[in-house]
């Protein structure tokens, strides 16, 4: 008997459709929390089961996770099927807008640059020829340093000597104070 009972169908609709007929209902009242939509259920459907307010609560909060439903101070409303908000957008900078190709003419569409590094010339010689015919290669590294070569006796002498002595090679680190002669009178 027991099993009879249990396989038998319920005799009121599922209860989303319960809850959205009384909220219908309840709404031109303002009243939609949770206790008047069960006190309207329980008068408007007869044979709920006895676990009627577990299963009201447990209804309304998937439908409200689900979006079906706004909780709105303590009251529980339909929402607008229309947003009136625009939805917010993420984090970081926006992606720059497509351009749509019905609006730029253009004569033919470019063909889209393959993927990759490009590939190795065919002939590695006549690379080697190209660069040689355009002047000589340099040479890796830094330049050798230039040698002065010693003014000539003749020039210029209110200029100061050159500092490098050929031949002559300076010491490491800042070299020692001249020290002025002295004449003894």
């Amino acid at each position: 008997m027991a099993t009879e009972e249990a396989s038998k169908p319920p005799s009121h609709p599922p209860y989303p459709e319960m809850i959205m007929a009384a909220i219908a209902a309840l709404g031109e009242k303002g009243e939609t929390d949770e206790s008047a939509i069960a006190a309207y259920i329980e008068s408007a459907y007869q044979g709920l089961p006895e676990s009627h307010a577990a299963l009201l609560a447990a209804h309304l909060a998937r439908m409200t996770e689900d979006g079906e439903l706004l909780f709105v101070g303590d009251n529980y409303a339909r929402p607008d099927p229309t947003p009136a908000a625009p939805p917010k957008r993420g984090r970081g900078r926006p992606p720059k807008p497509k351009p749509n190709p019905a609006l730029t003419p253009s004569a033919a569409p470019a063909a889209p640059r393959p993927r990759g590094r490009p590939p190795k010339p065919k002939d590695p010689l006549a690379v080697a020829v190209a660069k040689a015919a355009s002047g000589l290669p340099r040479r890796r590294g830094r330049p050798p340093k230039r040698v002065r070569a010693a003014q000539p006796a003749g020039a210029d002498a209110g200029a100061a000597p050159s500092p490098a002595v050929v031949g002559v090679k300076r010491g490491r680190g800042r070299p020692p104070k001249v020290k002025p002669a002295v004449d003894v009178v």
